[in-house]
Formats: C-alpha cells, structure tokens, sequence
C-alpha cells in the first residue's frame, strides 16, 4: 500500500479517535478526576485505536468486501436454490460467530452461558441472511418485510420477561459490526448484480435490516430457558500501574488473547472463501494478492483495536463519577456529546460511507451520511441515559421509535429506507459495546441500580435512532432533489475493481 493512502487512513483514524479522548482528557481534568492509572491506559488504548482503525479500514477495502462480492455473485449464479439458501445461512452463521461485539455482549452478559448467546444469535443472522437472499430473488419490497418483522419483535417484546428485553435488543445491534458490515453488504451487491431490473441496485441495500432482526427474536426465545435477572454486576478492577512498563504490560499481556480471537473468528470465513477459490472462483493472482493482503491488515487492525478499546476501564469508571456529582443529570449531555463523536470511530461506519458513497455514486455523500448518524447516535445515547436515572422500561423507548421509522418507511425513497435501517447496525459497533455500555453500567452500578434492565439497552437504542435520522434525511434529500433520480453502480464488481482494492 502507498504512503499516500496510509496518510489518508491515519488522518481519517486520528479524526475519528482524537474527538473521545479529548472530551475525556478535559472531563479528567476538570469535573470528573480519575486516578493516573486509568487516565494512561485510556490514552495508550487510544494509540491502538488509530493504528488500528488504520489497519481495519484499509483491510475491509481489499478483502472484505470483494470476498463478499465474489461469494455473492458466485453463489446466486449457481441458480440452485438449496444451494444459495443452504450458503447463505452457513456464511451469516460463520461471519456472526467472528464478531467482535458479539464476543464482548456475550461476556458482560454474564448469567447466560456465552456459547448459547453466540450460537443463538449467530443462528438469527444465519436463517434472515436466508431470508434476505429470498427476498431479493422474489423481489419483495424491503419495507414490507421490515414492517412485518419488527412488528412480530414489538409484540414479542410484551411476552418477554422484562430482564431479558434489553439483552435482546442489543443483541440485534452487536451482531452487524467490523466484521459483518463489511461481507454481507458485499455480499448483497454481488447477490442483487444478477437481477436486470432497475430495482436490483436499492435491492443491495437491507442486508444488515434483516439481519439485525433475527438476533432479536432469537434471543427473545431463550428467554423460554433463561431469566437473567440476578446476575451480580461489579464495576471493572483497576490495576496498579506505578511505572510505564507496568502499563505496557497491560497491553501486551491481553494482545495474544485478542490475536487468537480474532485468528480463530476469521479462519473459518478466509477458509471457506479459499476452498471456493481453489474449486470454483479462480480469481487472478494479482487480485487474490491484494485480498490476502487486505485479509492480513483486517487481521492486525481488529487486534490493535481491540486490544486497546478492551483493556481501558475508562467508559465505566467516567460514568460511576459524573452521576455522583451534585447534578447527576449532567451525564445526559455529556453522554451525548460522547455519542456524537464516539459513531466517528466505528470501524463499520467508515465502511458504509464508502459503500453508499460508491453505489449511488455520490449522489448520497458519505459526510452527509456520518452527520445525521451522529445526531442520531447522540439522541439514543442521551435517552438510554435517561432509563439509567429513571429505571424506566426500554418499552416505552423503543415501541414508539421503531413505530415512527416503520411509519416513515412509507414517505422515503426505498434507497433510503435500505440505508436507515442497514445504518442502525453499522452504528452499534465495538465503541459501543467497549465504551458507552460500560459507562451506562458505570453509572447505573453508582446509582444502585439494575444494570439488567437499565443499564443494557445503550446497542439497542444507538441501533434505533439511526433508522429515524437518516430517514429523516431521506425526506430533506427528496424535497430538495425531487427532478433527479440516485443512479446506482449496477457491474457486481465496480467497487471491488476501482476504488475500494487500494493499490499496493
């Protein structure tokens, strides 16, 4: 990879991280005091966060994506329904099981064996990654099938026990993270490329919906076998660092953990994907080259990120002191304006700009895109904030929101409402999992309340808002733009062969 492009990937890392730690640099210094210890190892996991987000961005680009795009397109030109349907759930399964925000909910989750949550949401993508790859050969409208499912979790949600609602719908916003994003909307530009209709383009977006449900109704039915209402929660331990070698070494120390797993998360994807390349894609040398270049900087980029984002307790502990000061209510705005900043440095968020940006060939700008992601993302923030001080039900938040986006479904162009909806997801991702959930829990531990039920819930609500903004956003884009019409990229390979496998 040129210096050029690494330039850009490190500027584009840097503006993305620098926001967070500086919010939380002045709140140390001012109204929220943390002890050193804990101050140095959120700065040094914010190194790691930018080299890593340099990494990842650029690994995403060069193999993610076009593994995607060729899996897609290969398998839906089979035309051998068992076949497509039988590779789809295995690959949404595959994929699922390596997602880091995955990993991390299923250990703060901690009265459900972890292997159950994984395997029960991976199984959920699975089955409507089936389900998406259906309706795209049947044609199906996105918002016909998105109503209808979210109507079937609204109704269950009143079935379920309430200590297990919250679990379930972060449950749905963890599993579309840095590694799924990128592959399944791949995955859907390479499937819809087959179908010659003018529709198939805004077919390529809805993936990530879909796919977003399934873990939600999923984990709703373990509801059947698990109640996890008496789980103990405590805030997370504090090392002793009294010199910089002991803070290296809490780095380095948790690094071979994170490279196992995410070795062990991307082997069966980059296996599978090889076993299809020596049998039945052939791709050319120099092409596979480059994604196994791509599949190595995925690699270190995840494991830098995590590493760093993983080890800080700096999430739980900031939240634990601003609802003790005398106006606890101050941690809404602050809350907020983390939340604005904090969907910046989403590995998958940088992915779907560039994705749109490609596909509806500017006509949806990627800056434009990340602005109302943010607003809305500083909205579910300050609101899951809200449940945190009043102990009230995740019901009363997310009924009505996903009533208004299914409701708006009905007045925005479709490629809109395939964006909204696949955005919800995008935004949910490890920052969340790592940073804001903990702080909600930091918060709800200091004020003696039930992390259950009113802490878990922050994926859930950074995973609504975002169907209502960038809808909303929809609406603004057609009243300003009504005589023109999005021209969307329609060659399966477009993305893979100009813009998004950087030259080396």
């Amino acid at each position: 990879m040129d210096r050029t492009t690494l330039r850009e990937k490190f500027k584009e890392a840097l503006q993305a991280v620098l926001p967070i730690m500086a919010i939380v640099m002045v709140l140390s210094l001012t109204i929220a005091p943390m002890p050193i210890n804990i101050l140095l190892s959120f700065l040094m996991a914010g190194l790691l966060a930018i080299f890593g987000m340099m990494m990842f961005s650029s690994g995403a680009e060069m193999a993610m994506s076009p593994m995607g795009e060729r899996l897609g397109a290969y398998i839906i030109g089979t035309r051998k329904l068992w076949f497509m349907f039988l590779m789809a759930f295995v690959l949404g399964f595959l994929i699922t099981i390596s997602e880091p925000d995955l990993q991390v909910l299923a250990t703060q989750v901690q009265d459900i064996p972890r292997n159950d949550l994984i395997f029960s949401v991976a199984g959920g993508v699975g089955l409507f990654l089936v389900i998406s790859l259906l309706r795209t050969l049947l044609q199906i409208p996105l918002k016909r099938m998105l109503v209808f499912f979210y109507l079937t979790v609204l109704v269950l949600a009143f079935l379920v026990p309430k200590s297990f609602l919250a679990v379930a719908f972060d449950s749905g916003g963890v599993t579309t993270g840095p590694m799924t994003v990128p592959f399944i909307m791949a995955f859907g530009v390479g499937v819809s490329s087959f179908r010659n209709d003018e529709n198939a383009s805004e077919d390529s977006f809805g993936l990530i919906a879909l796919c977003s449900v399934g873990p939600i109704i999923a984990v709703m039915l373990l509801s059947l076998i698990y109640r996890p209402e008496d789980a103990a929660y405590e805030m997370p331990s504090i090392a002793d660092i009294s010199q910089s070698v002991e803070l290296g070494r809490m780095f380095t120390d948790a690094l071979p953990t994170y490279f196992k797993e995410i070795g062990t998360a991307m082997l069966p994807i980059v296996g599978l994907f090889l076993l299809f390349q020596v049998f039945k894609l052939h791709i050319e040398t120099k092409t596979l080259y480059r994604i196994m270049v791509g599949v190595a900087y995925t690699f270190v980029g995840l494991t830098l990120f995590l590493t760093g984002v993983n080890v800080m307790p700096a999430g739980a502990f900031l939240g634990g002191v601003l609802v003790k000061l005398p106006v606890k209510e101050i941690v809404i705005p602050i809350g907020m304006l983390i939340g604005y900043f904090i969907v910046k440095a989403e590995p998958a968020v940088y992915v779907l700009e560039k994705q749109v940006e490609e596909l509806t060939n500017g006509a949806v700008p990627g800056k434009m895109l990340q602005r109302s992601l943010s607003f809305g993302v500083a909205a579910s923030v300050g609101l899951a904030l809200v449940r945190v001080l009043t102990g009230i039900s995740i019901l009363y938040l997310v009924v009505p929101g996903y009533l208004l986006a299914m409701v708006l479904t009905f007045f925005v162009p479709t490629i809109f409402t395939g964006i909204a909806f696949d955005s919800g997801g995008v935004a949910s991702g490890p920052m969340t999992t790592t940073f804001l959930l903990p702080f909600a829990e930091g918060a709800c531990i200091a004020l003696g309340g039930n992390v259950v039920t009113d802490a878990f819930g922050v994926v859930a609500m950074v995973a609504m808002t975002p169907l209502i903004s960038i809808q909303l956003l929809g609406l603004a884009y057609e009243r300003k733009h009504k005589s023109e019409t999005i021209t969307v990229h329609t060659d399966p390979f477009a993305y893979l062969d100009n813009k998004a496998i950087i030259e080396l």
